[in-house]
């Protein structure tokens, strides 16, 4: 049996994995090795990739930099949270706000440390990175249409760093980018729909609160229909293999979700679209390895050759 002390270390644990929403991070993770493998980079081996120490200190500090990102956000959203999302913010307040602000300053404080062994650059891009979040969180996500697209551009700038550290600026990368960002910034769009309520009360001046929900809707309709350029480019244009099946896929639940869109009303409506949106978004992380199989199937054996080849070189 455990005991009480060790049941409330476990409790505040599991609190502050709900703040930094840990369950979001390892996608993150998975997605920009695999974008770096299928996408970034695939003119390098997979094994180079994995074990390139540089690479892993400019994933495990996005790592760092997004948890410290959660962590202000909900500093900054705790009277929100109480009205949007009760439950979770019952669960968030068992860690102090003292707390989360030492914890969020200690990470901030190792990510710019360990980011120094690569560059200066690397420092600069990092440190912009983590005012930027904290900017948000404290002024810009009050804004409309200004908080959206810095809430959207958060989102992708992981990758970014990636890409500027192989400096392959392929067209088809950027096609990627502007899918996901157009998904993201309609996933923050619904949420504001989604939030309402605690815009409202907070003060948020969100398009839903400044106009009203029909033009939110009609902005969010645009958008939708927006993702057919990147997805036409991404299928038709360039060479992505058979993660055009992911595309076409994706194009029917935006369908689907363009026609639920006019019919929700309710929170838990647009709670379905956010989740809908979310599905599309992890889903093709995951689709990543669709743009070439043969890197899985053939993949144990390649990594076998390179392993062996290396400890050969070693000796």
């Amino acid at each position: 049996m455990l005991s009480r002390k060790s049941k409330l270390l476990l409790t505040k644990i599991f609190s502050f994995f709900s703040v930094i929403r840990g369950y979001n991070i390892w996608v993150i993770v998975l997605a920009q090795y695999l974008s770096a493998i299928f996408i970034l980079a695939p003119e390098r081996s997979a094994l180079k990739i994995i074990l390139d120490w540089k690479l892993f200190l400019i994933v495990f500090a996005s790592s760092l930099t997004i948890a410290s990102g959660y962590i202000i956000n909900n500093f900054y959203d705790a009277k929100k949270d109480l009205i949007n999302r009760p439950r979770k913010a019952m669960i968030d307040r068992l860690v102090s706000q003292s707390t989360k602000l030492k914890v969020y300053f200690a990470l901030n404080f190792l990510i710019v440390t360990l980011v120094s062994f690569i560059s200066w650059k690397a420092i600069l891009f990092f440190s912009s990175y983590i005012f930027l979040i904290w900017f948000y969180s404290h002024k810009l996500k009050k804004y409309p249409i200004v908080g959206n697209l810095t809430a959207a551009l958060l989102a992708v700038l992981p990758f970014f760093g990636i890409l500027m550290y192989y400096k392959n600026f392929y067209h088809v990368i950027f096609a990627h980018a502007t899918f996901l960002f157009l998904l993201i910034l309609i996933r923050e769009l619904i949420k504001d729909l989604e939030n309402i309520e605690g815009d409202l009360a907070n003060e948020y001046k969100t398009i839903p609160v400044l106009f009203n929900e029909k033009t939110a809707k009609t902005i969010i309709s645009i958008l939708t229909i927006g993702t057919l350029l990147p997805v036409y480019f991404l299928t038709d244009i360039y060479d992505v293999g058979y993660m055009d099946i992911y595309f076409y896929s994706s194009l029917l639940l935006l369908i689907y979700f363009f026609i639920q869109l006019w019919k929700s009303e309710s929170k838990a409506d647009f709670l379905k679209l956010h989740f809908l949106l979310k599905f599309i978004i992890v889903s093709g992380v995951f689709c990543i390895v669709l743009i070439d199989p043969s890197v899985l199937i053939h993949g144990q054996k390649l990594l076998t050759q390179e392993y062996h080849q290396l400890i050969l070189n070693f000796i």
